[in-house]
């Protein structure tokens, strides 16, 4: 029995954009203000632009389990959102019934002046003509021999595959995490659309693995099976 499976992976993200907060008076502007010893900000005349900056005393990143602030230089008042996929296709050969097939898809997210942000995993399990293989709605542990598709972001050892999401640059500055149903190691489930990690305020980067298992059975029909997956990071204001 034949069967190939074939992936594609991409990515995309909502744009954010917003407007500068500005105060003015009849004579006087000021587009963001600071305290202490350090400025910088853009002077332009004519055709050239001058950014300068003095000295800056603190910088970095504080935060608590509500609020968050920046120390340094100052910095752009538009919200950011930053997604990078690792996009691509990727055959899996042909599958055995006693052995699990792995892939893995890498996802970076960093999001500014945010409340945070949800990342979803969007597409269908592999298919073959009419005929789709099984992804459990529960979180289940691999079993070979038995028709499964499934994903977590989880490092597993049943199969050697993935790893837990990585803070960059720690975990005092970044705080995306997998959800519940897709972080517990060796148990995979799938639902098209599910919020598979999100982070609940600002935060750094988050490097995300996406682990993805399959396993046929006996009864499964032979051919080649393939699947299309998006990762699709919503941020939230």
């Amino acid at each position: 029995m034949l069967l190939l499976v074939a992936f594609a992976v991409g990515g995309t993200a909502h744009e954010v954009f917003a407007t500068s907060a500005v105060s003015e008076s009849p004579n006087y502007q000021m587009t963001e203000s600071t305290f202490g010893s350090s400025s910088a900000e853009e002077a332009c005349s004519g055709q050239y632009c001058a950014k300068a900056t003095i000295g800056d005393m603190a910088v970095g990143q504080s935060a608590s389990d509500n609020i968050s602030a920046n120390f340094g230089s100052l910095t752009p008042e538009e919200p950011t959102l930053e997604v990078i996929v690792e996009p691509g296709e990727s055959n899996l050969g042909t599958l055995e019934t006693n052995k699990t097939a792995t892939k893995t898809m890498g996802i970076k997210v960093r999001s500014y002046l945010s409340n945070g942000y949800q990342l979803q995993i969007v597409g269908d399990p592999p298919k073959y003509g009419d005929h789709t293989l099984h992804a459990p709605a529960v979180p289940t542990a691999s079993q070979p021999g038995t028709e499964q598709f499934g994903i977590n972001l989880a490092a597993n050892s049943t199969p050697n595959v993935g790893a837990s999401p990585v803070q960059v640059p720690s975990t005092a500055l970044s705080f995306g995490e997998a959800e519940p149903a897709y972080r517990t190691p060796n148990l995979f489930k799938f639902n098209s659309g599910d919020v598979v990690a999100s982070s609940t305020k600002e935060s750094g980067r988050t490097d995300y693995t996406v682990s993805m298992i399959i396993n046929v059975s006996n009864k499964t029909p032979a051919g080649h099976f393939s699947g299309d997956f998006s990762a699709v990071v919503i941020p939230i204001f």
